[in-house]
């Protein structure tokens, strides 16, 4: 059994090459931003459920004691691993108010389950600045290496929660990645291609929440 690949060498792939330019991971989210009682917005819950394939490798890196399962301080460490590993990444999340991106504090854990074969991976994150339901706010989930797909299947997951979005109108955006290229072919050069980290425009394709309140 080869524990000699880390987690996050897989999950993050730091290599700027082409072929490293497309996903090789699948995950299916649910993002769900939770309003606070102040009228900004109080943090972030994330459900992350990862393809059966790459749930396999982590059991491979992470199953100490070789029982082909995940004990609950195995699970434990692919959290902690996880946790360190994606700090640098923002943990995917892109935030923006009137334009303006707006980091996220570090989760004080990531819960990590495995069942019917797939990982998950439950964890909320707090904005690092104030944001005020006020103006126009986007709340989406993205790899910016490409290299995890991180789809929601269906718009209901991206949800509200609490009572200060009922005075504000929200949509979900799928954007279409060939009218993405279309429209930003001065800025979608090669560099992007081959380093989507480099030029972080990997955004533009991403799944995204939009509130304006």
């Amino acid at each position: 059994m080869n524990r000699s690949i880390p987690l996050m060498t897989a999950l993050l792939s730091l290599a700027p090459a082409a072929a490293f330019a497309h996903p090789h991971i699948f995950v299916e989210a649910r993002l769900e931003v939770v309003a606070g009682a102040d009228g900004s917005v109080e943090e972030l819950r994330n459900v992350w459920r990862f393809d059966e394939v790459f749930s396999s490798s982590v059991v491979m890196d992470f199953d100490k004691n070789t029982d082909l399962k995940l004990e609950p301080n195995e699970l434990a460490q692919v959290g902690k691993t996880v946790k360190q590993s994606l700090a640098d990444y923002d943990y995917y999340m892109n935030l923006t108010v009137n334009g303006k991106n707006v980091t996220v504090q570090q989760p004080d854990i990531i819960h990590v389950d495995y069942k019917n074969g797939q990982l998950l991976m439950f964890f909320a994150v707090k904005p690092a600045e104030k944001m005020p339901l006020k103006g126009r706010l986007t709340f989406g989930v993205y790899d910016p290496t490409l290299y995890t797909s991180i789809d929601f299947p269906t718009d209901n997951e991206l949800a509200t929660v609490g009572d200060g979005f009922k005075a504000c109108k929200h949509q979900v955006v799928r954007p279409d990645a060939d009218e993405v290229i279309s429209q930003n072919k001065q800025s979608l050069t090669d560099a992007f291609f081959n380093d989507p980290t480099g030029t972080n425009m990997s955004k533009l394709f991403a799944t995204r929440l939009e509130i304006t309140c």
